[in-house]
């Protein structure tokens, strides 16, 4: 079922290397109906989620997009981009993204260069870590990891336990456990993810947060409609690459200013584990990450709009000063 743009953005397509056609929503026009307009310089690119799409931030493109361009792409596989046999690649989606990249400078008006900050969110993150690991930072000026640690897996290899792997999904059993609730009991599978990435579902504060059954009910149907619009096994098989994929490394080479953003409600990861990215920054180029944690869950950008959007802005506005 294809989805509609939300309210001020329209969707474009492009095609990956391989012809999978790529979906993604623009705050400004591309192509022939681009005008000159100084916020094709400045572009935030917001990348979902786990069976996520472009969808998720419904509550950040209207303030994002005042006074940047707003890309928000739907990852093969998700939303209305092309469903394809193969590429459950973590790397596949990396180069998807480098093709998008490169189209979309091609497509504005006007010679000047456009600068791009990337907003990664859960394996958006991971996309763009590897896309460091394969193709450098050069087209970038600066990068936002939103709520997701370098490697779920727990690891032998300098003492990642379970302090800093991901909570539920953290070794070849509980891998393979996830992928079969994804295939054959996918909507409790969505219903689950709703649980562990809603701040609000996993770690409730009655005093201060909202559990009305009305909203519970609104973000539930939002989130698990948009999770069963792919493609489940195709789904589970991305999973399997998500999981085992060490990023540590790739992280060190990051040379661009970097903003770890978590939450402290997430059902997802520890916070140690997500600091793990600010210190491989650092190890090599001291002062160039830092971190900031928000009281909500996976999801912040959905729970906490107002801070994420607010953040988001001044770290990309530094980003191009």
């Amino acid at each position: 079922m294809t989805s509609l743009a939300e309210p001020g953005m329209q969707y474009g397509h492009c095609r990956a290397n391989d012809g999978c056609k790529l979906a993604f929503q623009t705050s400004l026009p591309i192509g022939g109906e681009a005008k000159a307009d100084s916020r094709y310089g400045k572009c935030m690119l917001l990348l979902h989620g786990f069976s996520g799409s472009s969808q998720y931030f419904t509550r950040n493109f209207a303030v994002l997009s005042k006074n940047h361009w707003v890309v928000a792409p739907d990852m093969r596989g998700h939303g209305n981009s092309d469903r394809t046999r193969g590429g459950y690649h973590v790397a596949r989606l990396a180069a998807d993204l480098r093709g998008l990249v490169a189209y979309l400078r091609n497509s504005r008006p006007g010679a000047e260069k456009t600068n791009i900050v990337p907003v990664g969110c859960s394996i958006g993150a991971a996309v763009l870590w590897t896309y460091v690991e394969l193709f450098g930072c050069d087209d970038f000026q600066g990068f936002v990891f939103v709520d997701q640690a370098p490697l779920q897996d727990r690891s032998p290899f300098d003492k990642w336990d379970a302090s800093k792997a991901h909570l539920g999904c953290f070794d070849e059993a509980s891998m393979q456990a996830a992928q079969q609730d994804w295939i054959h009991h996918s909507a409790d599978a969505h219903r689950g993810l709703v649980l562990s990435c809603l701040g609000y579902r996993y770690a409730p504060e009655p005093k201060t947060d909202d559990l009305s059954e009305e909203r519970r009910q609104r973000d539930e149907e939002f989130f698990t409609r948009i999770s069963a619009q792919c493609d489940q096994t195709w789904l589970a098989r991305l999973l399997a690459d998500h999981t085992r994929y060490d990023h540590r490394e790739a992280i060190e080479d990051i040379t661009v200013p970097t903003l770890v953003i978590a939450s402290r409600r997430t059902g997802c990861f520890p916070l140690e584990g997500m600091e793990e990215t600010v210190r491989r920054v650092e190890s090599r180029r001291p002062g160039l990450a830092r971190m900031s944690i928000f009281d909500s869950g996976h999801w912040l950008f959905y729970e906490d709009p107002d801070r994420f959007n607010s953040e988001i802005v001044d770290f990309v506005n530094h980003c191009l000063t």
